[in-house]
């Protein structure tokens, strides 16, 4: 049942309400939030919230209200109809840029075989319809998970092209997004290796470890290293393989903290650590008794995979769509002087979310853990800034080029 087909009376809105307002006082986890001028504006908005309005229109309200609390990972929807970002749903982003008529959306990272690639769309063309409605900045487009949404795009030579876009159903409500081809990899310039990842699914990542070993096993030759995160909307701990490719031993990378852990006190050195991804399934069975029923704050620590080539020639590629799990590895090479990091500053969002059930259909998204440097840096709501700032020239893609990837090959190549 959609969300407009329900029926809300005022006493059904206060139950929701009210479970919405206990959870946040009970499982939201931001250290930076104050939660007092939150519980001011819900009671400012409550009357409003509770009037005979259509459910479609609560439920707008109550994500802007949720939207208020002005960090990652929270989101009010009803379940059978979720739409989330171009980022999650159709493996693109898309990037404000002032084009021939006015402010559009063009897409700017374009993940090989996720939805829009498949549908023919690339870097640099502009988007002027979804479901054949137009769309502009500010309204950014959404789209739904399991369904086929038309568009219209122009391309640089100005024509105007109709593709559908097959956005498969996700592995997880929970966390929908789609899964475009993990890592793609190349030479651009003779001794440079390039290696893109796209996105880190699965919570332990063992298809991002065999991806990435393949990979760096094709570039053994390469003695410098270009890392693409641009666009990377980040996943699960499928990351740590890549950091730890970074450096040849065993270095600690960062922590989780929860809201219980942080409330009792800790010391990071002594939290249970995670330093090593499994190779083959039949080893999750132990993985998840040692840490399903633990405490949920972890300190990471890469895997010690020896020396590689490329060590000491690293860039790492990043924008303001690389978030989550890629931000972790662009802080951690930066933290480490790993690596040489370029392009724009990095999305800032690396709070750890849940999702709880509420009644008539509805879910909240909540951020429940926070994410801190080993050196103590909390990311949220900050990021990580470049060494080499680039902003991608819309100009340069409608020729064909990347002026960012150029720049970091260009680093590495002075390296």
């Amino acid at each position: 049942m959609a969300s407009r087909e329900l029926r809300l009376d005022r006493n059904d809105r206060e139950e929701i309400l009210g479970r919405v307002v206990r959870l946040v006082e009970e499982k939201f986890f931001d250290p930076n939030r104050d939660l007092k001028p939150w519980r001011e504006l819900v009671d400012q908005r409550r009357e409003q919230l509770l009037q005979r309005n259509p459910p479609d229109e609560f439920e707008k309200d109550l994500h802007a209200i949720v939207g208020e609390l002005r960090v990652s990972h929270v989101g009010f929807f009803h379940r059978s109809a979720r739409r989330v970002p171009a980022r999650l749903a159709i493996g693109a982003t898309l990037q404000r840029c002032e084009v021939e008529d006015g402010l559009r959306w063009v897409f700017q990272d374009v993940h090989m075989a996720g939805p829009a690639h498949a549908a023919g769309i690339e870097r640099g063309d502009v988007l002027l319809t979804v479901s054949d409605v137009s769309i502009c900045p500010p309204e950014g487009p959404t789209f739904g998970m399991g369904t086929k949404t038309p568009v219209v795009v122009r391309k640089p030579d100005g024509k105007h092209v109709r593709a559908v876009l097959d956005i498969p159903v996700p592995r997880s409500r929970q966390l929908p997004y789609c899964e475009p081809q993990i890592v793609t990899h190349s030479i651009p310039r003779s001794g440079t290796g390039l290696l893109k990842v796209s996105v880190f699914p699965g919570v332990v990542g063992i298809d991002v470890a065999h991806a990435l070993d393949a990979a760096v096993g094709d570039l053994r030759s390469c003695r410098r290293l270009v890392v693409d995160l641009r666009g990377n909307p980040g996943g699960g701990i499928g990351g740590l393989r890549l950091m730890s490719y970074l450096t040849p031993g065993k270095l600690p990378i960062g922590y989780s903290l929860t809201r219980r852990r942080a409330k009792d006190g800790f010391e990071r050195e002594n939290l249970k650590k995670f330093g090593r991804i499994p190779m083959r399934k039949v080893e999750l069975l132990p993985l998840a008794l040692r840490f399903a029923f633990a405490e949920k704050s972890i300190a990471l620590v890469t895997e010690g995979l020896g020396p590689q080539p490329f060590h000491g020639a690293i860039a790492v590629l990043v924008n303001e769509h690389t978030a989550s799990a890629s931000e972790m590895i662009a802080a951690f090479a930066a933290e480490n002087r790993l690596a040489t990091i370029v392009g724009t500053k990095t999305a800032g969002r690396l709070l750890s979310g849940d999702s709880f059930k509420l009644p008539h259909g509805y879910v909240l998204t909540l951020p429940v853990g926070a994410y801190y440097t080993w050196g103590g840096r909390l990311l949220e709501g900050a990021g990580v800034s470049p060494d080499v700032p680039v902003e991608l020239s819309y100009h340069a893609v409608r020729a064909g080029s990347d002026n960012q990837l150029e720049a970091a090959l260009d680093t590495v190549g002075r390296l």
